[in-house]
């Protein structure tokens, strides 16, 4: 009898322990929007979206405009670190130490249109988001193409996907990416990447995750279902949540 109730606490206490571990590990995010360059106005009303995006999927967020947060105890806080339509140069030399050193660590990066103009002195940062921003035709319609369709930013859409937004030509400084989704530059006018036009990829890096995103310039993009979860999948990855 005795050691009917031993067992019976001690399962409570496991039952407990592991509810407890489950609240500790409850996912968080930051959302990174400092500019120094061009602010995208969609910034403001993406934030929302994003928010309830996340907020909506279990996951708490942060945001700031203010390249003082990274640091190693606050970025210790996160899963991922969402760069937002950062522009120009963010970060200083420590931050950046910072930063890196939270991606050897383990810790996720996503980075949405407007991150790959950012940075673009710093090396380490180019292969982390894997291609830099060097220019764009006018907003127009286009059709994507889904170049892997097991992943979770892309598992859900149509093989060719038409939609509008401003579309990056890029230029590639790490070929060691999975790409999960390209654009026909047939299908618009502008484009100078070629057959091979990259939009969206992920890849682990420096002992962390990474995944980029060119889509997001416009307004209309943050009130897109499939857009939406585009970003969704995305951000689970790079928080290393595997069953996305």
């Amino acid at each position: 009898m005795k050691f009917g109730k031993l067992l019976s606490v001690g399962l409570i206490y496991f039952i407990l322990l592991n509810c407890s571990e489950g609240q500790i590990e409850q996912k968080r995010v930051l959302i990174f929007s400092k500019t120094a360059g061009y602010h995208h106005t969609c910034i403001e009303s993406g934030y929302l979206a994003l928010e309830k995006l996340c907020t909506t999927n279990a996951i708490e967020v942060d945001s700031t405009t203010n390249s003082s947060d990274f640091n190693t105890e606050n970025l210790s806080k996160y899963a991922a670190v969402i760069f937002f339509n950062t522009t120009g140069n963010v970060l200083n030399v420590q931050e950046e130490i910072a930063f890196q050193n939270y991606i050897q660590e383990g810790g996720g990066y996503v980075g949405i249109h407007a991150a790959s103009d950012t940075e673009h002195d710093w090396a380490w940062y180019g292969r982390l988001v894997g291609a830099y921003f060097i220019s764009h035709p006018k907003i127009q319609e286009a059709k994507f193409i889904v170049e892997d369709a097991s992943f979770a930013a892309t598992n859900f859409l149509p093989k060719e996907w038409i939609r509008t937004d401003e579309l990056y030509n890029l230029g590639i400084v790490n070929k060691e990416v999975n790409v999960v989704l390209s654009v026909d530059e047939e299908s618009y006018e502008g484009g100078t990447n070629g057959k091979e036009h990259p939009m969206a990829w992920y890849h682990e890096y420096d002992g962390g995750r990474a995944f980029y995103t060119a889509l997001g310039h416009t307004h209309s993009s943050y009130e897109e279902a499939y857009f939406l979860k585009h970003l969704l999948g995305g951000i689970r990855y790079a928080m290393g949540v595997e069953d996305n």
